[in-house]
């Protein structure tokens, strides 16, 4: 998977991230599972074309993670913090996302990521800001 930059805009200010795109099914269905680490300004994303109710899980996944769920327009729908690793109980958005990043837990709290802030990448449209 190619590395894309990735902006969120928070009242903190602005965080910028390295992120892996997974686009195919495949890539999907492997996401983080078995790495070991992921550093602070790494993450996965995970488009959902149309925007829907969006379903993780967490099995074979070693380290815990934030799960931010992201509308169409960009903003922060939800965010499911310090997910259990190896769990396989579903993990929603709670509504209509157009897709998922998933980060290292405690990320979206160091940043400030709260519901409503903004997310700044190709996916969502302009992709700078």
């Amino acid at each position: 998977m190619r590395r894309e930059s990735l902006k969120f805009i928070t009242a903190t200010g602005t965080h910028n991230f390295e992120i892996e795109v997974a686009r195919s099914m495949e890539e999907k269905s492997r996401g983080l599972m078995f790495r070991q680490g992921l550093a602070d300004n790494a993450g996965m994303l995970f488009p959902y074309e149309p925007a829907q109710e969006i379903t993780m899980w967490m099995k074979n996944t070693y380290i815990s993670l934030d799960m931010v769920f992201i509308r169409a327009d960009g903003t922060v729908l939800r965010i499911a913090a310090g997910t259990e690793p190896f769990s396989e109980a579903v993990i929603a958005s709670n509504g209509d996302a157009r897709a998922v990043l998933e980060v290292r837990a405690g990320i979206a709290a160091k940043i400030g990521l709260k519901s409503g802030d903004r997310v700044i990448h190709a996916l969502f449209g302009k992709a700078e800001q």
